[in-house]
């Protein structure tokens, strides 16, 4: 999968939806990849999966270059797009673009930023830059505190309409494509049809090009009860924590390690 792939990756064209899952390390990057997902996103909910924080204002551009190296280290088939952190791409756009450059020289092959309309000359700079770039509408999480919360967005005939005309606005400046987040699952409908370039939803209905999800989410590895949109397809968490709880007895009962897992003494250091 690269930008040119993606960005004609439409189900209207008889192509399968895209499967997209975060990943943050080479470990998630490669398990994910050997399941023959298609797009890797390095997600700003790092911020909450992993580092724990309660939201995604709280990481960098130093933690996302982080993150996505680590995920290009899996040199995985799949596509890596990386978030682009909250205020990176907020101010001039030569400064968005030499935040997006470092996420690319990390290893990603895109970078994904949130907004619509208002974000035109940031897109059309880091495009010119020869970055591909997708987009995020919708319950867009680095807005929370203007949002005042995690909420449904898109909820109303005039809010449905603006974000339509956001996507249609990111669709003309050449976004490969837009991840449309915690909308009504009309919304999602309506916005797909419209546009040429594909999809990808997370809370946004059946109908996408495609949909995305936390690895930590759908694993059953987070601490907090998963959003209405989340299939758990594992309790990997409970997994972990059996498995170590044996460890732990096995060290104290002395069980750990036993003879096969200990290196054989040398006849010259017996005593």
């Amino acid at each position: 999968m690269n930008a040119p792939q993606l960005r004609a990756h439409k189900r209207r064209a008889g192509k399968a939806p895209l499967v997209m899952i975060t990943a943050y390390d080479e470990p998630s990057a490669r398990l994910a990849d050997a399941a023959g997902v298609d797009l890797l996103l390095v997600g700003d909910s790092v911020a909450n999966v992993v580092l724990g924080h309660t939201d995604q204002l709280h990481v960098t551009l130093e933690a996302m270059v982080h993150h996505t190296a680590a995920v290009a280290a899996a040199s995985p088939r799949a596509m890596i797009v990386a978030d682009m952190p909250w205020l990176t791409y907020h101010g001039t756009p030569e400064a968005a673009v030499a935040n997006a450059g470092a996420l690319i020289r990390a290893g990603a092959s895109a970078v994904k930023l949130e907004g619509g309309a208002n974000r035109s000359s940031v897109v059309e700079a880091i495009l010119s830059a020869e970055i591909p770039v997708v987009g995020h509408l919708g319950l867009t999480p680095q807005s929370v505190l203007a949002f005042g919360g995690f909420k449904v967005q898109a909820k109303t005939s005039e809010a449905a309409k603006l974000l339509l005309e956001d996507a249609l606005a990111l669709e003309s400046l050449g976004v490969c494509a837009i991840v449309i987040e915690g909308v009504p699952a009309q919304v999602g409908t309506d916005v797909t049809h419209a546009l040429g370039i594909p999809t990808i939803g997370i809370g946004a209905g059946p109908d996408t090009d495609g949909q995305v999800l936390v690895f930590h989410d759908l694993l059953g590895l987070t601490a907090t009860k998963p959003a209405k949109f989340v299939r758990r397809y594992a309790d990997v968490g409970e997994v972990i924590t059996t498995a170590i709880s044996r460890y732990a007895a096995d060290v104290r009962s002395g069980d750990f390690p036993n003879e096969s897992e200990a290196y054989p003494t040398p006849d010259e250091l017996r005593h």
